[in-house]
């Protein structure tokens, strides 16, 4: 490979420089670097510098130029290369992502309005849409008085609370596996949504009630941010978060999580013990309007914070010493994201109890189709999230009828493949664990 002209005239600093001389370029012995060396070698260190060099009248030619002994500096031997297109890959990307998201959106609209309509008291969608209407005073009528009260003190709870725990798990999945760089992490994966059924359960069994409505949710926030933080430092080896140290610490604290609970259990009443099932297994089934308004500002918030921290998820991508250079706070960055996982986690475990894969699924499915990108990769998380929890809802509601099947035990007999499915994939690319 021939290196640029003023890389290969450079002398040592100990050494005498040489400089080009004559049309023949022969080499002169000087005191002083030629015009524009000390430019090029700068540019040849900086990493920043070195795929783009400022062009200045003693700039050595690039690849395409002669550097030949005969030839002046500057003259190009050859027309130059094309340049990649990467606008237009930026722009196909940008449409297919706008693409999906419209397709998202139009699809959590369709099957929240099948599901409002579908159980054991069928509404038609027709007269779903007239009842909303007439609800916002744009015209439609009500439905009798069974209908009225069933779709929207039954239905519509449900449905909402479906959409926002979905949001909220499928985004904290994008957040998660963003923060720890690693393809498996996952608040149900290692440990963190158990970890927050703990607070959830612990208020439960203790009757605690410090906070009203809000002591629940407070409970399994805090029982969230000590779980992830645990993660957070036990994976954490020489700078790096191993899949191997990941796994294994989710093992250890979804065990040590249903040792408590189980421990709750032993101590509780009967009726403490129904409640307790509830969130071992997850389900919408006790969906309340009370119950969204409790869950909604954690949901929200979290939900609009999450995508301000796009950009900075992309250059951590990159590593932690690039991201560093580029200006993040590589610390205060996963700092924040992990009160925001823990924030979202409390929230959907408060009201719904532990349901898994979510956050592995939904993420996973969006990056083969639109790439790692987190402009689109942490709303779009939350948006699919949402689809597939409601769609998730909806089936647990309708196949085993008139019972229910458990909303936490039929994502993981979904999620539970996919994640095996993953784990040898991620194996096979690191060419084993050892």
């Amino acid at each position: 490979m021939t290196l640029p002209y003023d890389a290969e005239t450079a002398a040592p600093e100990s050494g005498p420089e040489r400089s080009p001389a004559g049309p023949a370029g022969a080499g002169s012995v000087s005191g002083h670097p030629p015009q524009g060396t000390e430019r090029t070698t700068a540019a040849l260190s900086d990493p920043e510098n070195r795929s783009a060099p400022e062009e200045t009248p003693g700039h050595a030619p690039g690849p395409t130029e002669a550097t030949t002994p005969g030839a002046a500096p500057g003259t190009r031997s050859g027309p130059a290369p094309a340049k990649p297109a990467a606008g237009g890959r930026r722009g196909r990307r940008g449409r297919k992502a706008l693409f999906l998201t419209v397709a998202l959106v139009a699809t959590l609209l369709l099957l929240a309005l099948v599901s409002a309509g579908t159980g054991a008291y069928r509404i038609p969608t027709a007269d779903v849409l007239a009842s909303a209407q007439h609800r916002l005073g744009l015209g439609g009528a009500p439905l009798d008085r069974v209908g009225e009260s069933v779709l929207w003190n039954v239905r519509l709870p449900r449905v909402v609370l479906a959409l926002l725990v979905g949001a909220s798990l499928g985004c904290a999945g994008a957040l998660m596996q963003g923060v720890f760089g690693n393809p498996l992490a996952e608040p149900g994966v290692i440990g963190i949504s158990a970890g927050a059924a703990v607070g959830a359960v612990a208020a439960i069994g203790l009757g605690l009630s410090f906070f009203g409505n809000w002591t629940i949710t407070v409970c399994a926030f805090v029982a969230g941010l000590i779980t992830v933080s645990s993660v957070y430092l036990l994976s954490r080896n020489g700078g790096k978060t191993e899949v191997v140290t990941l796994i294994l610490t989710g093992i250890a604290v979804n065990a040590f999580a249903g040792a408590l609970i189980g421990l709750f259990v032993f101590f509780a009443d009967s009726g403490q013990v129904n409640q307790i099932t509830f969130w071992q297994l997850g389900s919408l089934a006790q969906a309340t309007w009370p119950k969204v308004l409790a869950v909604l500002p954690c949901a929200v918030a979290g939900l609009l914070v999450a995508p301000f921290y796009a950009r900075r998820l992309d250059l951590l991508s990159l590593g932690e010493r690039p991201a560093r250079h580029l200006g993040v706070d590589v610390e205060r960055l996963r700092l924040a994201l992990i009160l925001v996982v823990a924030l979202l986690t409390a929230a959907a475990v408060a009201v719904a109890g532990v349901i898994t894969f979510i956050g592995l699924l939904v993420p996973h499915l969006l990056r083969m189709a639109n790439g790692p990108g987190h402009r689109f990769l942490v709303p779009g998380s939350a948006l699919a999230g949402a689809v597939v929890l409601v769609a998730g809802d909806l089936a647990a509601r309708t196949l085993a009828q008139p019972a229910e099947l458990p909303l936490g035990v039929l994502t993981a007999l979904i999620g539970s493949p996919f994640f095996f499915w993953l784990l040898r994939r991620t194996r096979r690319k690191q060419g084993g664990w050892a």
